[in-house]
């Protein structure tokens, strides 16, 4: 009966869940597909998106939209994006401001590394190791997937305009990112250099400035990211039924090297300079202990635990879910 409740959500409970996931996938750290799976919707949208086949297709030109639309879920996907889009705009719009103030932006680089850890601990703990070559493999494919992942983080910083093709490859990685529970998108957008820059665009667009910039980039950003979704979430599956520790491993590896790129104890060498997309910072170790370095551990540490709250939140419910499953199949 669970299942099936699900399954008959009205557009308003499904647009809420939207917004949860949108919001999520602006946190670096934190994951839409995690939350989708805690809120029971995981499953339906990944059997949605995957029903983008070639039978579909047939459909749209043989001009069965009715049955077309039935095929993918069409309301469904709708409704969630919808809802996906409202959350990540408001979520947006809100780190933009926090990004740009001394003493929350270090709050707001805390909470990220807190999450970024505690997913990278989750992925770990999530690995299922069969034997000792199995656990050499992973732990090898874990230290260049870190040592990838830190390469890339001090490589040049990206232009503060990124190119149109910077932002299409972008899109297409973090939209695989999204769909993983546990893999944050966002974190993706962060290690290549592009979020502070994504960010900014909400706000100036209700601003009225820069809008056909801003217009273009985010039909850039959605165009890769939705031909993404479409071509390569089957490779991920894929890859995940065959080689999931291993994919895991890179995943983990990945997370773990880019965590020096957003340690919330930097020295501002450009303090002549407002914004932050055009500041630069190197980072440090506190000088001393006063309420604000407490409150910056405290925020990493406190994220960090959440992070694996959900996980075990998720976790319960997949095996909830699983129990129903096969007291129905007996």
């Amino acid at each position: 009966m669970e299942n099936e409740s699900r399954e008959n959500r009205r557009p308003l409970a499904i647009g809420a869940c939207g917004f949860f996931m949108g919001a999520a996938d602006v946190v670096p750290g934190v994951s839409g597909g995690t939350v989708a799976l805690i809120l029971g919707i995981y499953e339906r949208l990944v059997t949605a998106i995957s029903q983008i086949d070639g039978r579909w297709f047939a459909m749209l030109r043989r001009r069965q939209w009715q049955q077309a639309a039935k095929h993918v879920d069409l309301g469904f996907l709708v409704t969630l994006a919808i809802g996906i889009g409202v959350g990540f705009l408001v979520m947006t719009m809100m780190m933009n401001r926090l990004l740009n103030e001394p003493f929350s932006r270090m709050l707001t680089l805390a909470a990220f590394f807190g999450l970024i850890l505690g997913s990278a601990v989750m992925v770990s703990l999530s690995l299922r190791i069969e034997s000792p070559t199995q656990a050499v493999r992973c732990v090898v494919t874990g230290i260049v997937g870190a040592a990838f992942a830190y390469w890339l983080i001090t490589l040049t910083a990206v232009p503060q305009q990124p190119s149109y093709v910077y932002l299409f490859f972008c899109a297409s990685i973090a939209i695989c990112a999204m769909i993983l529970p546990g893999i944050s998108g966002a974190m993706i957008l962060l290690i290549l250099g592009v979020y502070e820059h994504l960010t900014e665009i909400p706000g100036n667009l209700l601003r009225g400035r820069q809008v056909s910039e801003g217009l273009i980039t985010i039909g850039v950003f959605v165009t890769g990211a939705g031909i993404s979704l479409v071509l390569f979430s089957r490779v991920l599956r894929w890859l995940l039924r065959h080689y999931h520790s291993v994919s895991l491993s890179l995943l983990c590896g990945f997370m773990f090297g880019a965590l020096p790129r957003i340690w919330p104890f930097q020295r501002d060498l450009t303090p002549e300079i407002d914004r932050f997309k055009s500041k630069e910072f190197e980072p440090m170790w506190p000088e001393s202990i006063d309420g604000r370095t407490l409150a910056t551990w405290g925020m990493m540490i406190a994220m960090a635990v959440l992070v694996l709250v959900i996980d075990g939140i998720g976790r319960a419910k997949r095996g909830k879910s699983t129990g129903i499953v096969v007291n129905r199949q007996r």
